[in-house]
């Protein structure tokens, strides 16, 4: 069976928990945690990127499956999963690293983005401050980075800051879920 296949690339702070949020959504087929937005040269590194200093945000590439979930209801689900409002920052997680920001591949998925901004700025009391720019390049993170929620759920970081996350999930989205070890 052929499936229709397009790749979405978003930021919302850690990589890790964007990732988690994303492999339970109905119709996402892979879910890679990495870099993008920067502007030092080479591949970088976990600890450049914590340092705030290249440019790049920790984002996660997204393959979906459009004959089961558009790119529009990816990008609901991310803007209502995050806090798309606090410039450079989701909770304690602070630097130009975790900003929120949507990388898009094409015209098409430009003008959904800015689309669903514009749709979705009523639900928040604050200004968005969503960056909208185009995917220049993607660096695939380290090894320990992929599936983290999945390899570390008892940690404290899982516990505390990515299952409210998913909790948040489950409510707003249940009808886009993956059934249960699916």
């Amino acid at each position: 069976m052929n499936k229709n296949l397009q790749i979405a690339t978003v930021g919302g702070g850690c990589f890790w928990c964007t990732e988690a949020v994303f492999q339970e959504v109905k119709g996402v087929e892979k879910v890679v945690s990495g870099y993008s937005g920067g502007n030092a040269p080479g591949k970088p590194t976990y600890r450049e990127i914590c340092s705030g200093l290249t440019g790049y945000a920790e984002v996660i590439q997204i393959t979906f499956n459009t004959d089961v979930i558009s790119y529009e209801d990816i990008l609901v689900i991310f803007m209502t999963t995050h806090d798309p409002t606090t410039l450079n920052q989701q909770g304690a997680d602070r630097g130009t690293q975790y900003r929120s920001v949507i990388y898009y591949h094409n015209d098409y998925q430009q003008k959904i983005a800015e689309e669903v901004l514009e749709q979705i700025q009523p639900y928040y009391n604050d200004k968005i401050v969503t960056e909208i720019s185009a995917l220049n390049i993607f660096y695939d993170a380290e090894k320990e980075h992929q599936n983290y929620y999945r390899d570390h759920k008892r940690q404290g970081y899982c516990t505390f800051v990515i299952e409210p996350k998913l909790s948040k999930l489950r409510k707003l989205h249940a009808d886009k879920l993956k059934l249960q070890g699916a």
